[in-house]
């Protein structure tokens, strides 16, 4: 007979059809979660799985626009309110050609259990539009960011759900969501994080996810008696958590030679220099080609010449988007990479939502290689929105050193989380496993508590 969360998985694929990400998602927490909820029959009587795995409230609507050219435009906007046991909604949105209802769902889902390890007192949620910043002008991304908060700003409040930036929503989108709530409320609150240092943002935000993901991987690495001091680094991405990441590591001492956009990748054996890059991507909207023109002895690559990941090096931050790094990629890595000949990747972690496919983390796991999954690594972002949350709450203002230690802080709080909780089910440094308990630990406590709801 199937086990419970066996039988879980099976509802949740012939409930949700087409939906692959969310499957995907699903079936990695729960494949972990075997080990907790099938010895222990109070989950199967409180039908805790079949909950967890459904959203409390799925909100979709449309949202019409006018472009510079008087044309109406038409795009699909979701907000996923999956669960609100230890706190109020909180998760970001995407605006990006790719967002449909199963990606909403799956971030939604991992959202859940990446806010639980945080340990502060916030559920899982996620929303988005098929719309795509890239190429719009301000007039037009402001035009549609405020037909968005029309609709949006009914379900959302600071006691309530609390938004936050991801793909496509930098700061310019969330101020431009920020005046639209505040015009239709007449209210100046916290429901949204992200925001600019000028209306009640916080330092460290920017950097968050980026510093967040090098500071758990040097966790890892100093729990072995290393560190990042020396170590070669192949990124991908060249959007906010990719360049931060990259500033970051290379302050710890390691030498970041690759980042990548959806027209192609770089590779420089100087080592990435941030401040270009900063300067492309950041006040330039540009494309990595003008990073090349300006940067002696890198390589530019276009997209379908190679990956970032045909790069040897020790450890690989994957910062773009879901599944972007494969089986094959890592079979890559883990023989010692094509560009270079040395020893293959050793630590892996995610900068992204779910980057490596299924095949890929089972690759990574079976070839000893420390494997960190995103809803650990990626939380120093969420984590720093309510730090944001309490300076506005205060009407204070925090230094950068003094939120960047509490980022430390929090961070160190996820590695022992995670390391103790992979030990205490007799898989110590699977990290996948560790990382899925403790973070359904704390939500199932609580949801137990508060009855069937």
């Amino acid at each position: 007979m199937a086990s419970y969360a066996e039988r879980v998985l099976k509802q949740v694929k012939k409930a949700n059809p087409n939906e692959p990400e969310f499957h995907q998602a699903v079936t990695e927490v729960l494949d972990s979660l075997k080990l907790v909820v099938d010895n222990d029959s109070r989950y199967e009587r409180a039908g805790l799985l079949e909950r967890l795995v459904e959203p409390e409230r799925v909100l979709m609507f449309r949202v019409p626009w006018v472009d510079d050219k008087g044309k109406v435009r038409i795009n699909k906007g979701y907000r996923v309110q999956f669960n609100s046991a230890i706190g109020p909604y909180k998760g970001g949105l995407r605006f990006h050609p790719s967002v449909n209802l199963s990606v909403m769902k799956f971030l939604g889902f991992e959202q859940i259990f990446k806010n639980s390890l945080t340990g502060l007192a916030i559920g899982g949620a996620k929303g988005g539009s098929n719309f795509d910043p890239k190429g719009k002008s301000d007039g037009e991304v402001m035009r549609f960011c405020q037909s968005f908060m029309t609709e949006m700003f009914r379900h959302i409040g600071v006691d309530t759900d609390i938004p936050a930036g991801d793909i496509g929503v930098g700061s310019r989108e969330i101020g431009y969501l920020m005046g639209q709530y505040k015009r239709i409320r007449n209210e100046y609150v916290g429901v949204l994080t992200g925001k600019g240092l000028s209306y009640g943002g916080s330092l460290v935000r920017k950097e968050a996810t980026g510093y967040g993901l090098v500071y758990l991987s040097e966790e890892a690495l100093n729990a072995r008696g290393d560190s990042l001091k020396g170590k070669t680094v192949a990124v991908s991405g060249s959007g906010n958590v990719a360049i931060y990441t990259c500033e970051k590591a290379r302050q710890l001492g390691a030498k970041v030679l690759t980042v990548s956009d959806s027209d192609g990748w770089i590779y420089d054996p100087n080592g990435i220099n941030i401040e270009v890059l900063k300067q492309v991507k950041e006040v330039e909207r540009g494309r990595l080609t003008s990073y090349a023109e300006r940067v002696k002895d890198c390589e530019y690559h276009p997209r379908g010449e190679g990956k970032v990941w045909d790069v040897d090096c020790k450890i690989a931050f994957p910062c773009a988007t879901q599944n972007e790094l494969d089986e094959a990629s890592a079979a890559k890595l883990v023989a010692d990479g094509v560009l270079l000949v040395k020893n293959g990747v050793k630590y892996v972690a995610e900068g992204a939502n779910m980057p490596t496919t299924v095949k890929a983390t089972e690759h990574f796991l079976h070839n000893s290689v420390i494997f960190l999954p995103g809803k650990a690594a990626n939380a120093g972002g969420v984590a720093t929105s309510v730090l944001e949350m309490s300076q506005t709450d205060t009407r204070l203002f925090w230094s950068f050193e003094k939120v960047d230690r509490k980022l430390q802080a929090i961070v160190k709080h996820i590695f022992v989380s995670i390391d103790e909780a992979s030990s205490r089910y007799g898989m110590p440094g699977n990290y996948v496993v560790g990382s899925n308990i403790a973070g359904f630990e704390k939500v199932a406590d609580a949801m137990m508590a508060e009855g069937v709801v």
